[in-house]
């Protein structure tokens, strides 16, 4: 029991020691010369990957606070998984914490890096359109309008699509901004700009499963306080004959048989 405890000992100061080395001492016995390689293939196969995961950001930021950020990720996070694939959705969950605690960060930082998150996160979604229920030739008023899991529509503060180094305002638009983002029947991931009727649309498709179009359109027509119901339902039919061919609607939901 007393080899078990010291060697689980071992480990954690040294995987501290290798996560943050300026402030924890590596476990003695070991020369430095080898703890150099452990400390920097960590870094720098972790730096690479959140490189590679987050381009914009990393053209953005200067190597300091790059580097600052990195090692703030490795030094104070605590990953739910250890898979490679899932440690962008972990760097999200780190700038939501900081966030959270006012830590200084540039205000459009997490959203701009959930953008960039989405393309990876689409595609290794492991979904198969094939083996979802739906009637590809269903009449979208009438029927129940099936929305594909491969569309998220999304909503920002700011105009993340847009932000590079050359363009950072300092202060949000107006107006959120409305994406559509989708991974298409060439597995590849396509970003498309909406309005905010379009992007309700969506989001009422997955909020009130039970609806059928014209219903969801009749809600809407409410919500936006269009003064003729009638012409409002008929463009929304035709907006959801668009989403439909852009596969952001697989059809509708099949009818039971009887």
């Amino acid at each position: 029991m007393v080899e078990s405890s010291s060697l689980h000992d071992q480990q954690f100061r040294l995987s501290r020691h290798i996560r943050d080395p300026e402030h924890n001492p590596p476990p003695p016995g070991i020369e430095d010369r080898r703890l150099q390689i452990y400390r920097e293939l960590f870094y720098n196969n972790l730096e690479d990957l959140l490189a590679n995961n987050f381009p914009v950001i990393r053209r953005i930021l200067d190597d300091t606070q790059w580097h600052t950020l990195i090692r703030a990720f490795l030094r104070d996070h605590r990953s739910k998984t250890p898979l490679f694939p899932e440690i962008g959705r972990e760097f999200l969950r780190f700038l939501e914490t900081r966030q959270q605690a006012a830590a200084g960060d540039p205000p459009w930082l997490l959203e701009l890096a959930h953008y960039e998150w989405v393309e990876l996160a689409l595609e290794i979604e492991d979904v198969r359109i094939a083996d979802l229920a739906h009637d590809p030739e269903g009449d979208l008023g009438t029927g129940i309008p099936v929305p594909s899991p491969l569309a998220w529509a999304l909503a920002y503060v700011w105009p993340v699509h847009q932000l590079g180094p050359g363009h950072l305002p300092a202060q949000p638009p107006a107006q959120p901004t409305f994406l559509l983002v989708r991974r298409g029947s060439d597995q590849r991931v396509h970003f498309s700009q909406i309005n905010a009727l379009t992007f309700r649309l969506l989001q009422r498709l997955g909020e009130f499963p039970e609806q059928s179009g014209r219903q969801h359109l009749a809600a809407l027509a409410l919500e936006a306080g269009a003064p003729d119901a009638a012409a409002f339902t008929e463009q929304g039919l035709h907006m959801l004959s668009q989403l439909h061919s852009g596969g952001a609607i697989l059809g509708t939901r099949p009818q039971a048989k009887e």
